[in-house]
């Protein structure tokens, strides 16, 4: 494939914007060459601006679990803006938006609606401070969530130190109220706490996390957090912007069968459109203003066009919960016929997989957490990248980034994806043995 449109718009991008894209993985630089400048999507589809059309395996990092531009959501979208595009007072959506996930979502009582994910995990650290009166808060090594500055911090050298900033602009002091820990690790986070007894607001974790690749909680992990949060008076925060409404209609909450005290949600949630919310206990909930004193606000939040598509969206996985186990079934069909390549070349790479979540990587190692994920080889998985592009297959464009299947797949192109992956992997096979006689 070609992509001159692509190339001749990148090249104009970056005169204008920082590294001429507006969040950084889509800047291709984990994988080598132009990214594509996408101009439509419809299904399981997306077209470039040089025409070229992609099966996809992302679906906007998530949001697109029925595929691009369902009509239920089209239409939901359209008759939305006939009445105008912003009010900044309450609508009738709004309630129903939050008597549905409360219906939905197992452990929310009261929920506030914001514009991301990023908003939401942010507003759910300083609600889980202010509900506590504590300062520190301890999250994962390679859970992202969100650009905040609390989140954008390194682990330590020790089990018990402090973090330090991961990215300039954020302060030392920010660095220090955030304690990091290797994920799938009780021991860590146990040492943590004990070396800051009754100083820890919150645990916030992604029960099956998506960036660092789909890792997910080994058996009894998600429940110790849960004991010990419970023994010191820990807000317990569920991250689920990507499992929320994706791994069962509950969430990874539902599906694991454990009760967090705050959850945070977007993408699904918005139906492709920009909207977040946190919700949980409503003890903790009325401590939000104008119900209590921690102030959070938004010009946005509740946005009538964003809650018309995420109601249009949520109101269709509740009434049809039987799409779980299609999407399931469908991802273990594509993750099948990569074992069966990588059997046929050879090769020993890890697949994690749950729902319709999915990673290969390329490592032999099982991978628990980060450091097992950073084991990867990413050339390979660049090689593989552009491989599976030329293909007409569009990957994430990181080894660190889960993959997101949609409801809208074919059988045609379930074939498809399989011989895909059979050439492309075979490509990755030949690399290594010519790299091995070197």
């Amino acid at each position: 494939m070609k992509y001159p449109t692509s190339q001749q718009l990148f090249e104009k991008a970056v005169q204008y914007i920082p590294g001429g894209v507006n969040s950084p993985v889509r800047a291709f630089r984990a994988v080598g060459g132009t990214p594509l400048f996408i101009k439509s999507a419809k299904g399981a589809y997306i077209f470039d601006e040089d025409g070229n059309r992609y099966i996809e395996l992302i679906n906007s990092w998530g949001p697109m679990i029925l595929g691009h531009a369902h009509p239920l959501v089209q239409q939901a979208i359209h008759k939305a803006v006939e009445d105008s595009f912003s009010f900044g007072a309450p609508t009738r959506k709004e309630v129903e938006m939050a008597e549905l996930i409360c219906h939905m979502v197992p452990s929310v009582e009261k929920v506030r609606m914001v514009n991301s994910g990023t908003e939401a995990c942010m507003a759910a650290i300083r609600l889980a401070r202010g509900y506590t009166g504590r300062d520190k808060i301890i999250k994962f090594e390679g859970c992202y969530h969100g650009h905040g500055d609390s989140f954008l911090i390194a682990a330590g050298s020790g089990a018990a130190t402090m973090g330090i900033p991961d990215s300039p602009g954020v302060t030392q002091g920010t660095a220090n109220d955030t304690l990091t820990a290797p994920f799938n690790d009780l021991n860590a986070v146990e040492e943590l706490i004990n070396a800051n007894e009754d100083n820890i607001a919150a645990i916030i974790v992604e029960p099956v996390v998506g960036n660092m690749g789909c890792v997910l909680p080994e058996p009894g992990f998600l429940e110790g957090l849960r004991q010990l949060c419970n023994k010191h008076g820990i807000v317990y925060i569920f991250d689920e912007v990507m499992t929320g409404f994706r791994l069962a209609p509950g969430g990874a909450q539902e599906l694991f069968n454990i009760q967090p005290d705050l959850t945070t949600m977007g993408k699904i949630i918005g139906g492709g459109l920009p909207v977040g919310a946190y919700g949980g206990k409503k003890e903790i909930m009325d401590c939000v203003s104008p119900a209590g004193k921690v102030y959070q606000a938004g010009t946005l939040s509740g946005n009538p066009i964003a809650i018309s598509a995420g109601l249009a969206t949520l109101r269709y996985l509740y009434e049809h919960p039987e799409i779980y186990q299609q999407l399931e079934q469908n991802t273990r069909r594509i993750t099948e016929g990569i074992r069966k390549a990588l059997a046929a070349c050879q090769l020993n790479f890890t697949i994690n997989q749950i729902g319709s979540m999915y990673s290969l990587f390329f490592t032999e190692k099982p991978v628990k957490n980060f450091s097992d994920a950073k084991t990867s080889d990413t050339q390979l998985f660049a090689l593989y990248f552009h491989e599976m592009l030329k293909r007409g297959v569009y990957l994430a464009p990181s080894q660190f980034e889960s993959l997101f299947v949609s409801a809208a797949l074919s059988e045609e192109d379930f074939l498809h994806l399989e011989q895909a992956n059979a050439e492309a992997l075979a490509v990755v096979a030949e690399r290594i043995s010519i790299m091995s006689k070197r």
